[in-house]
């Protein structure tokens, strides 16, 4: 009896993994066509919301209107730019993907014979160059959508070409330990490069199952890596443009395994992934600009993803901003998103028109990449925003921007960040970017380093690399929205101490204020804010600053011989980007050998200087949760 019952309890104690073991083995060789995304039972529900909801309806009009445009040019050509076949990845991704939309929408040949084009074409390049595998993840993406939604309807002829290029161009190569070395990543690559050789091998599997299995066991185990990262709040480490990227292919990947063998493993329920959209939302100002820290651009445009979020946490006001890029009459732009139709599947049955305004207007999260943002305000565009960033330049397409912040009020944007360069502008000319030592050559590169973003430069000198800073100390009240970060782990060596307390007041102005405390040696501090704005210097220091028709007052309340004043954003290198349109507006303070200051810096919409200046508070007596 004793051994039946440790028998029993063996089973029970290890059942979860049984479980996981048999659902995960599910043979999906009977499962038809189309197996991935997008069942056949799924067209009608999103052909009811189409007919439902203006927005849904011209969403779909303008896929289609894409795929008549993409009918009448050649297929992709495979043309390499430096190391990368990227771009012409995606341009097959957003095509084939248009296309098969298009045509099971609405069954029309034209579509179809379109894409099956654009499939031959590109599974009869030579290779979708695994030396750069997300060339390879993306392709295979592409062709395995196109093979899976259109597979009934394709020739056999055709079926073969593709199915073989899926194994040969995509599956294979991912198992050369000469490519697959996103499989131990825990950024962007390991995400895309999962998903697309997941999807591969969804589609191929009653050909080749044994080579799918392994793919899709392989990715289960390996994507974990990457979801980490978002502990324990849903911050992303590498920022607004690659959470679009690696968030949005993470999804598609959680979507197709889910659909497949219903179940999503426990990947979900990764402390902080859900909860990761209300950070991606809270990342648009309130001129629905990004924050662009690290490797971001300016742009921002409608998130697939957005609408998978929304519907799993059942949270439609995750969708507040994607509500407002869908009011805009002009659809023609959301179409050079190559995962555009993802947003009818995800968003299928939600009613745009009754997502009301988030109540929270203060986020924040740790992680390996800390970051506070504050509103007054998710409907008026002339609110006041603020941006404020803790953290590391050591993670993936990280900057020397630990303690750096953006503004924005009355519809401009006064403190900037620039974002990124074009990496192949730098590897064309022999830079080698993507270095995370203190010595790396990316921190050479004008915008990467600390020197032009809105910190702290001690010396002339560059951030420390190993440095890390948490949000320490932060408050939702909205009479005083603040965060605090203690980011003197950046200056180790150079300060003995460094701390930053960023916060708008009475939903009226915003005050940054550095505590900082010299080593045993004189010391030059230099405080910094990029921005797009005219700047007439008033006095020593009090600024104007101006644009579009809107001004902001920068008061500076600190010890005596601070002296405002500007530097110029000109590149002084054959290899740092021009920078129009922008400058840099400060001080430069010499501490002495030992001494301590406090800097407070007000920015305060509309030109306005008769602001009651703060009480002599210190970052202490601001108080705050941690």
């Amino acid at each position: 009896m004793k051994r039946i019952l440790f028998i029993l309890s063996l089973v029970f104690v290890n059942l979860p993994g049984i479980l996981f073991s048999q659902q995960l083995t599910k043979n999906l060789s009977q499962m038809a066509h189309p197996r991935i995304m997008f069942f056949e039972e799924d067209e009608e529900a999103v052909s009811q919301s189409i007919r439902d909801n203006k927005h849904w309806e011209k969403l779909h009009l303008a896929i289609l209107k894409q795929s008549d445009d993409i009918i009448d040019l050649p297929p992709v050509e495979r043309i390499q730019i430096g190391k990368r076949l990227l771009d012409k990845s995606r341009e097959a991704l957003r095509r084939i993907f248009h296309l098969s939309y298009a045509y099971r929408m609405t069954r029309d040949g034209k579509y179809l014979n379109r894409a099956e084009k654009e499939l031959l074409a590109v599974s009869n390049f030579s290779d979708w160059n695994p030396s750069h595998f997300l060339d390879v993840a993306e392709m295979t993406l592409a062709v395995a959508i196109g093979y899976d939604w259109l597979f009934d309807d394709l020739s056999e002829t055709s079926k073969k070409t593709i199915r073989e290029a899926i194994v040969q161009k995509g599956l294979e190569p991912s198992f050369n330990e000469k490519y697959n070395w996103f499989l131990t990543a825990t950024h962007n690559w390991n995400q895309v490069c999962n998903a697309g050789m997941t999807f591969g091998a969804m589609a191929v599997y009653e050909d080749y199952p044994d080579l799918a299995q392994e793919t899709i066991e392989r990715a289960v185990e390996s994507i974990k890596l990457p979801m980490k990262d978002y502990q324990p709040d849903g911050a992303y480490p590498e920022g607004y443009g690659y959470w679009d990227y690696g968030t949005s292919f993470n999804v598609l990947f959680l979507d197709v395994i889910e659909k497949a063998y219903g179940s999503d493993f426990g990947l979900n329920k990764t402390p902080g992934f859900l909860e990761t959209a209300g950070f991606y939302m809270n990342m648009t100002g309130a001129t629905r600009l990004p924050y662009n820290w690290g490797d971001a651009g300016m742009g921002t445009n409608l998130t697939p993803a957005m609408f998978w979020f929304a519907q799993k946490n059942q949270e439609a006001a995750l969708l507040w901003v994607e509500k407002d890029f869908l009011k805009q009459e002009d659809y023609s732009k959301f179409t050079r998103n190559r995962l555009l139709p993802a947003t009818l599947i995800w968003g299928r049955g939600m009613d745009l028109d009754k997502i009301e305004e988030p109540t929270p207007k203060y986020w924040t999260g740790q992680g390996a990449n800390p970051v506070a943002m504050m509103r007054t305000s998710w409907s008026d565009p002339k609110a006041i925003y603020v941006g404020f960033k803790a953290g590391s330049p050591s993670v993936n397409h990280g900057h020397m921007d630990i303690g750096s912040f953006i503004m924005e009020s009355d519809g401009v944007r006064w403190a900037m960040d620039f974002g990124m360069q074009s990496y192949e502008s730098l590897e064309s000319k022999g830079m080698q970017i993507f270095g995370r030592t203190q010595d790396a050559q990316r921190w050479t590169v004008m915008r990467l380093n600390n020197f032009v973003h809105n910190t702290l430069t001690v010396d002339g000198q560059h951030q420390q690399v190993k440095g890390y800073a948490e949000i320490d100390r932060y408050s939702d009240d909205t009479d005083f929205q603040f965060a605090i970060s203690n980011i003197g782990s950046v200056y180790e060596g150079q300060l003995k101490e460094a701390v930053r307390g960023i916060g708008i007041i009475g939903q009226q102005y915003v005050l940054v204020q550095d505590e900082i405390e010299a080593l045993d040696k004189p010391t030059t501090i230099r405080w910094n804010m990029l921005t797009p704005a005219e700047v007439m210097i008033k006095d020593d220091v009090r600024a104007i600053l101006e644009k579009d028709g809107q001004k902001l007052a920068l008061k500076v309340v600190g010890p005596a011989g601070i002296q405002l004043t500007t530097w110029s954003t000109e590149p002084t290198t054959d290899y740092d980007a021009p920078n129009p349109g922008t400058i840099r507006v400060g001080f430069d303070y010499e501490l002495k050998a030992g001494e301590s200051a406090t800097f407070k810096v007000l920015l305060i919409p509309g030109g306005k200087e008769d602001v009651t200046v703060p009480a002599e508070k210190t970052l202490e007596d601001w108080g705050g949760r941690r």
